[in-house]
Parts: C-alpha cells; sequence; structure tokens
C-alpha cells in the first residue's frame, strides 16, 4: 500500500495559516499597521477601497527593506524580529512570528514598493497565491508601500462569509483606533473610498484620545500615573458620568500592544465600585510598561491575549492606580473633617449646660437608651400602642383613601376592609413568593383589569390594579417597550412611523466609528420616523424626529441610541433591523422613576392589552405579574 501522509505544498499550507491570521480585512490593516510601526516610521497612511476587499494599502516612511529582504518577508516564518530562543522572553516590537506577510500573499494579490534611505533604487514585488509573479528596481520614495488587493479572491467560501462594507469598516477602524492609540507621536492618516475619514497629527496621549474618541472627553479625563520598580501604568479614565452601557471606548496596552483582559477589566470596575451602576462600563486608556521577561505574548495569533508571570500583582496596581488617580482628582467621594463654623454659633454650644438641663435631658428616653442596659430596642408604651386600637389605625387609613376617591361608595364590611388594606399593605411593596408555585398566572391575551378598577403608582415604577380574581402588578418601562417595540415593527413592515420635521435643525458631531454606524442605520432609521443627513466630515443634520417623541435633545437621543445599538453587537441572532428597533423601543420608553398622571396609566395599560404578545416585554421579561385570591389565601394558609 502507498504512503499516506504527504507534505502539503506550500500555497496550501500558507492558506491553512492564513484563516488564524488573516479572517478579515481588518486582521490585514492591525498585520501592516504594526510592520509599520516596528520598522521605524513617523508618518503612516492608511487606504481603503471597498471596506477592504478590494484593497487594503498602507504607506510609511520607516526604514525600508533591500531587495533580498523584501522577497524573504512573504516567506513563511521569516521576521527580522528574533534570532535565538532567548528572544521570544524579551519581545519589544509588535510583530515576531512572520506569518503576516506570508498570510497575506495566500488569500490576496499583493504589491510591494519598499527602498531604504541609503539605496539608489527601490524593490517592487508582485505576488499572488503565495508565488511571485513579478520582481524588478523601481523608482520610489524612502519606506515601504503594501497594497493587498481582492481578499480572498482564491478563497470564495471565505469571501462569502465577510459582512456587508458598513460592518467590515467598522471593525478596521477598531482596529485603526487601537494602533493610533498606543503611538500618539506617529503620524497617521485613514481614507477610505477617497474619502480622509482621520487626520491624526502627531501630539500628545490626551490629544490623539480626543482625536479618536470625541471631543466630548476633553474636560472629563482623569490623569492616571503610578511609577514603581516592578511595573509603570499611565494614561487616562474617565469620569463616572462618562460610563456607557457598551465596552466600547476600553482599551488597555501591555509594553503599547493593545490586549483584552477580562481580569483587569474587573480591576478597573472595582476601582468604579458604588460610583457608576453595575451595568455601565468606564471608559479608559491605560498603558502598562513591564519588563517583556515578566508577560508572555505568544499565546494566541492576534497576540491580543498575554500571560503575565504574576497577574495578581497587576490586577492589583491597576486597581491602586485608578483609585488613587479618581480620589486625587476628587472624583471619589470623601468625608470632610473640618468643622463648619456655623457650628460654633447654635445655641446649644453657645449657652451653658446647666444642672436642671442636665436633669431634663438624663430624664429622656435618647438619654436612657445610650446609657442604660436593655434600652436599646426599648419603645416607651403610649395610649395608642395597645393591640385594642387596631382598628382605629385601619379606619383612619380607609379613611384617608377614601378622601382621595370621593363619590365612590363601599358596600364592604369592616372587617373586610381591614382585611383588604392588610393584603395592599403587604403586597404593593415587593413580589411575593410562594413555593412549589409561579407567582403569576399563565400568559394571557385578554384585558385582566376589571372594569372601572382605578390604577396606582407604586414607587413610580409600578402600576398596580384589582382584577376579577385577585391584584395585577404591572413594570411601566416593560409595558411601554412591549406598545412602542410592535409599533416598530409595524413601521418596518412597510408603515412608516410620521416624521415630525424640526423648525430648527440640528447639527451633531460623532465619532468616526459612530459616524460609520449611523450610516450603516440611515435608512432603517428614516424607516422609523428619523430624518438625518450627513453633513460633512463625521457631522450630521436631523433634519426630523418621530412624532411621538419630543424634541430638544437630539444629540443625546443619538448617542443613546448608537449605545444601545452596540450593546446588542455580541446577539448574532438578532438582524440588524431587529437590533435597531429594539434599541428604539428600550430608548423611547417610560423609565422607573417617572411619575405617571391616572390618564397616562390609563393609556399605557390599554395600549399594553391591545399587543400582540401584552405579557413579555421584547427582551422577554414579564411585563406584568397576575397574582390570584386562590394563591392568597394559600399563603394565608386558608
Amino acid at each position: 500500500m502507498p504512503d499516506k501522509i504527504l507534505l502539503l505544498p506550500d500555497n496550501i499550507a500558507n492558506q491553512i495559516a492564513a484563516g488564524e491570521v488573516i479572517q478579515r480585512p481588518a486582521s490585514a490593516v492591525k498585520e501592516l499597521l504594526e510592520n509599520a510601526v516596528d520598522a521605524g516610521a513617523t508618518e503612516i497612511k492608511l487606504i481603503i477601497n471597498d471596506a477592504g476587499k478590494s484593497l487594503v494599502q498602507v504607506i510609511d516612511n520607516g526604514g525600508g527593506m533591500s531587495e533580498t529582504d523584501a522577497r524573504m518577508s512573504f516567506e513563511r516564518h521569516a521576521t527580522s524580529k528574533i534570532t535565538t530562543i532567548d528572544d521570544l522572553f524579551h519581545i519589544k516590537t509588535m510583530g515576531f512570528r512572520g506569518e503576516a506577510l506570508a498570510s497575506i500573499a495566500a488569500v490576496a494579490q499583493v504589491e510591494l514598493k519598499t527602498k531604504r534611505r541609503d539605496d539608489e533604487t527601490g524593490t517592487y514585488i508582485e505576488i499572488e497565491n503565495s508565488v511571485v509573479k513579478k520582481q524588478e528596481p523601481v523608482a520610489t520614495s524612502e519606506g515601504t508601500s503594501i497594497a493587498m488587493k481582492n481578499l480572498f479572491f482564491n478563497v470564495p467560501a471565505r469571501r462569502n462569509f465577510l459582512k456587508s462594507n458598513t460592518a467590515e469598516m467598522r471593525h478596521i477602524v477598531d482596529e485603526f483606533t487601537r494602533v493610533a492609540l498606543a503611538f500618539p507621536q506617529v503620524f497617521f492618516s485613514l481614507t477610505a473610498n477617497n474619502q480622509e475619514i482621520f487626520h491624526l497629527e502627531a501630539g500628545n496621549l490626551k490629544q490623539r484620545i480626543l482625536q479618536l474618541l470625541g471631543n466630548n472627553y476633553n474636560t472629563k479625563l482623569v490623569t492616571v500615573k503610578e511609577e514603581t520598580d516592578y511595573m509603570n501604568i499611565y494614561g487616562f479614565v474617565g469620569k463616572p458620568d462618562t460610563a456607557k452601557k457598551t465596552r466600547g471606548d476600553q482599551y488597555f496596552f501591555v509594553n503599547n500592544r493593545f490586549i483584552k483582559s477580562a481580569y483587569l477589566n474587573h480591576a478597573v470596575m472595582n476601582a468604579y465600585q458604588e460610583m457608576i451602576t453595575k451595568d455601565a462600563f468606564p471608559m479608559y486608556v491605560l498603558f502598562i510598561d513591564l519588563d517583556p521577561t515578566q508577560v508572555d505574548v505568544n499565546v494566541h495569533p492576534t497576540k491580543q491575549e498575554i500571560k503575565f508571570e504574576d497577574e495578581k500583582i497587576i490586577y492589583a496596581f491597576v486597581q491602586a492606580a485608578v483609585k488613587h488617580a479618581l480620589a486625587q482628582f476628587s472624583v471619589t467621594p470623601t468625608l470632610d473633617f473640618e468643622l463648619d463654623a456655623s457650628i460654633q454659633q447654635l445655641p446649644s454650644v453657645q449657652q451653658p449646660f446647666t444642672e436642671e438641663k442636665k436633669t431634663a435631658a438624663a430624664s429622656t428616653s435618647i438619654f436612657k437608651g445610650f446609657t442604660e442596659k436593655n434600652r436599646a430596642h426599648f419603645i416607651e408604651p403610649t395610649n395608642r400602642s395597645e393591640l385594642k386600637h387596631w382598628r382605629e389605625f385601619y379606619e383612619s387609613r380607609e379613611s384617608g383613601v377614601g378622601s382621595q376617591q370621593s363619590g365612590v361608595q363601599s358596600s364592604e364590611s369592616e372587617e373586610e376592609n381591614v382585611q383588604r388594606s392588610i393584603l395592599n399593605a403587604q403586597f404593593s411593596i415587593e413580589r411575593p413568593t410562594i413555593s412549589n408555585q409561579q407567582p403569576f398566572s399563565p400568559l394571557t391575551t385578554h384585558h385582566p383589569i376589571a372594569i372601572g378598577s382605578p390604577l396606582t403608582q407604586l414607587h413610580n415604577q409600578f402600576i398596580l390594579s384589582q382584577t376579577p380574581n385577585g391584584f395585577i402588578l404591572i413594570n411601566q418601562q416593560a409595558a411601554h417597550e412591549r406598545i412602542i417595540y410592535e409599533r416598530l415593527q409595524e413601521a418596518a413592515k412597510g408603515k412608516p412611523v410620521a416624521t415630525q420635521r424640526s423648525m430648527f435643525p440640528v447639527t451633531i458631531e460623532l465619532a468616526a466609528a459612530d459616524t460609520v454606524l449611523l450610516e450603516e442605520l440611515m435608512t432603517d432609521l428614516q424607516q422609523l420616523g428619523y430624518m438625518i443627513e450627513p453633513f460633512g466630515k463625521n457631522t450630521f443634520v436631523v433634519q426630523g424626529t418621530p412624532a411621538d417623541v419630543n424634541q430638544g435633545n437630539e444629540k443625546q437621543v443619538i448617542d443613546s441610541l448608537l449605545e444601545q445599538f452596540k450593546h446588542f453587537s455580541s446577539e448574532m441572532k438578532f438582524s440588524k433591523r431587529e437590533k435597531l428597533i429594539r434599541s428604539l423601543a428600550w430608548q423611547q420608553s417610560v423609565k422607573a422613576g417617572r411619575q405617571l398622571s391616572e390618564k397616562e396609566m390609563e393609556a399605557l395599560v390599554e395600549d399594553l392589552f391591545k399587543c400582540k404578545q401584552p405579557n413579555s416585554s421584547p427582551h422577554g421579561d414579564p411585563t406584568y405579574l397576575e397574582f390570584k385570591n386562590e394563591q392568597l389565601e394559600k399563603m394565608f394558609g386558608q
């Protein structure tokens, strides 16, 4: 029998390796930008066409390559970064494996022009499917220009799995942002389809953050800087009021290499404890410099996952540095131990404490509670504290309720009133837990509220009402989300939401990443009542909003919408339009904490039970809980 195991040809081996290194155009952008940085470039230009599917080109003014180096750079595991095994533990460059260019050449058509400062002519190489098609001298400027064309031209299945141009462009902007943040001393530019998106002059880190993430952070950045013998931490964190619903503006760099670390992110979140809500994420751009021997970057092909020799000490340093920065700039709450001068003017301080006053003070229950034993929880008896006066308490409660509902006659007996008041007092505050029972009734589509039953708002969050066989508790935000969600679904199917044109259109400026996202959503937003038009670089004009949405805070509305949309970015089961509708439903809904009038509550309840699925919010949470008399009687052992 012939032998079965064969050595794969280089082009096939390179295509297999490319599957790990080059997953989409953004992967090639990352590798080419990092190569330009390693070449010592001070100016790096990125040119994109068709979201990187037809062209990704990086031009730099770095050191360039000789003719031999240019040819060798496309061989597998050919690199200038390391020579011995020990070099793996002293890596200070972005790349070191020698896989990137070989992988790119295996799945794209590549043109390379490069020239060193002392050479008279440069080198031109044309390579396709790992095969060199042309190599010749060329007149070119100092540095390197590498163009990757027609990505995955020889792997149609991989090309078909690429997302839309706007989605792929968002990934490219993300990779560009990470590299540009890591090297603020280098000029970067990004041009897409002949339009310049970024023009980042060399400067300091704060300037680069504002250029990339938006000028809204200008007055809301807190400096972090801690230096020790083991490691240095520096960068910026956002004030608590900049926290968002997504992790978008969170960047960790170790020795200028962008990394993803849930462990270190937890350290930052702990530093913000009790300053932001649990579902909010602070902004930070933090750099950690430490000895390369203390970290292993050779863990993942993308080099974004690393291992620390002592991750616990890194965690402690990061948390302490952020906490110290927030406290130093008076962001964290502090205790004021200075005595207010006005206290000295109080009569209790100015007037003498006579023996008569001492005797009077010693006879009070407060004094006895602090000085005598077994008095901490003692309650002074009063003439209304005996059990026989329980009826008067509930009579006064009922009379108070009755005064608010004038003209309504109650035929219940006094004992029934007492029983109903006890139930209301117990169950209007918290949801009961019934063992081995569902606390709410099965899903229903009828209107469960009894005709003529009054609606009561609890804690500006829930709506309580009586049903023919118990009572119902409605979550006002979840209910309103369901109402808006179904209305927007109808609009998306061909019945556009009415648009109210603004008398004074509002101009809004967004970060570049948000600009790409908004351009992707503009067609769907128009169907849902928003009239938005481009107005120059990263700028849009809001010409109109849905008729039932208050005007005046368009910038905040758009920012909130984009943040909520990005919140769904990992939910691949949702289509783009579905994410948008869910985001709008959450954004426009009545939030917990808002007081509703009686008419607003009636309209909300009426619209809820007109919905096709009134019993759950778009996220699957219940919109209401219905409690039956049978359940209540069982709880009381009746």
